[in-house]
């Protein structure tokens, strides 16, 4: 006799859910966190909006919405993180508002605040994603007890709408915002170079030029007092002054040359670095092959590239010979300086070398130094080609 026993439900085991993976529980946590932040963000937005448009004619509701817009940016940035975090969303960070001084003062200020496109844009992420939030955070809420097989399939589903939303919404413009980034950091190096230009014009002229003729106006005028007592010592004075006169004038030609030689207005590149090279300790070959002369202002900048790299093998390569190329290739300029000196030169932050790399910069250029230790060094530097006239 056969007994059959049928297992009642309570005796069977329990249903074991199949495992989740990390990615799926992240994304869950996405999805849940979205309503509390949906509903910070929302009450903050339409507050702000509201009661800076309110008091829109007020004195005090264009400066409220700045602040207001100011404060959306950091939410934007809370938000890139946590998507960053939980969704693996890689979004680069907008360019940073300029502050009231270097946009020129308050007003100008509060101005580029207002019109922020990118604030804007967190704006209206903030706006169009709470009912987005109440939906994903029901949704998520049911699957974790009703939908648990296909959950992560939902949950990816959801995530990727939030993916899109993040980067359609809370991501810079496009490469343009970046770029102008570039520019403004550029245009703070050309306008940092050009101030200590100016103080080292300064400072040259003050110690040498002008010292040097403020003592041969007191020579000369020491000349003349004695010019009837002791002729004899006033010619000597007069003699001296006119060596002082010699050298003054030789002061000034440098300090010229220092600030844009006339063999380079007068014949080019060529001739202007064959007269550079002829002062270097060091023999120098130069070769120059350009079908044309390029724009003033690139032309100047690789004439003193070239000089201040000449004056760094005259003072530290300790090399028997350098060469200077310069050549076009497509729409660049390119230059190589070069010598058999001792090596180990570096472009690294305080070296006269960076100082270089950020003027090329500026002029989106190009600076590379390959200088190993006892093998010499070769410096290129790229500048884009510009014809002369533009």
């Amino acid at each position: 006799m056969t007994v059959i026993v049928q297992a009642s439900d309570q005796d069977r085991p329990p249903r074991v859910r199949p495992a989740l993976s990390a990615g799926t529980w992240k994304e869950i946590a996405y999805l849940l966190a979205n309503l509390p932040a949906a509903l910070i963000g929302f009450v903050y937005t339409l507050t702000m909006v509201v009661t800076a448009g309110g008091l829109s004619v007020t004195a005090i509701g264009i400066p409220l919405l700045a602040c207001g817009l100011f404060v959306s940016r950091r939410l934007g940035r809370l938000e890139r993180a946590r998507a960053r975090a939980l969704l693996g969303v890689r979004v680069d960070e907008p360019t940073p508002l300029p502050g009231p001084t270097r946009a020129g003062g308050f007003f100008p200020w509060l101005w580029a605040t207002v019109k922020d496109p990118v604030a804007w844009r967190n704006v209206l992420f903030e706006l169009v994603r709470l009912p987005w939030g109440v939906l994903t955070f029901t949704v998520t809420l049911t699957g974790l007890f009703v939908l648990w097989p296909v959950l992560p399939y939902v949950a990816r589903g959801l995530t990727n709408v939030d993916r899109a939303m993040v980067r359609g919404l809370l991501s810079p413009s496009d490469e343009l915002e970046r770029r102008i980034a570039e520019l403004e950091s550029d245009r703070g190096v050309v306008v940092d170079t050009a101030a200590a230009d100016l103080r080292r014009i300064e400072r040259d002229l003050h110690d040498g030029a002008q010292a040097r003729l403020v003592a041969l106006a007191m020579g000369l005028g020491l000349a003349k007092e004695k010019l009837l007592e002791d002729p004899e010592g006033a010619a000597a004075m007069v003699d001296e002054a006119h060596g002082e006169v010699k050298l003054a004038l030789q002061e000034l030609r440098d300090l010229a040359r220092g600030i844009h030689p006339a063999v380079l207005t007068d014949r080019g590149l060529d001739a202007a670095l064959s007269s550079v090279a002829s002062r270097c300790v060091v023999p120098v070959k130069v070769a120059v092959d350009l079908p044309a002369r390029p724009a003033a202002a690139i032309e100047g900048i690789a004439y003193f590239v070239v000089s201040e790299l000449l004056q760094n093998v005259s003072k530290h390569a300790q090399a028997r010979g350098a060469g200077v190329e310069v050549w076009r290739s497509g729409a660049r300029l390119l230059i190589r300086v070069s010598d058999d000196g001792r090596g180990g030169a570096s472009a690294l932050a305080g070296s006269g070398m960076a100082g270089l790399a950020e003027r090329l910069g500026a002029v989106d250029g190009v600076f590379l130094v390959d200088s190993p230790e006892g093998a010499g060094t070769v410096v290129t530097a790229e500048l884009p080609w510009r014809d002369r006239g533009m």
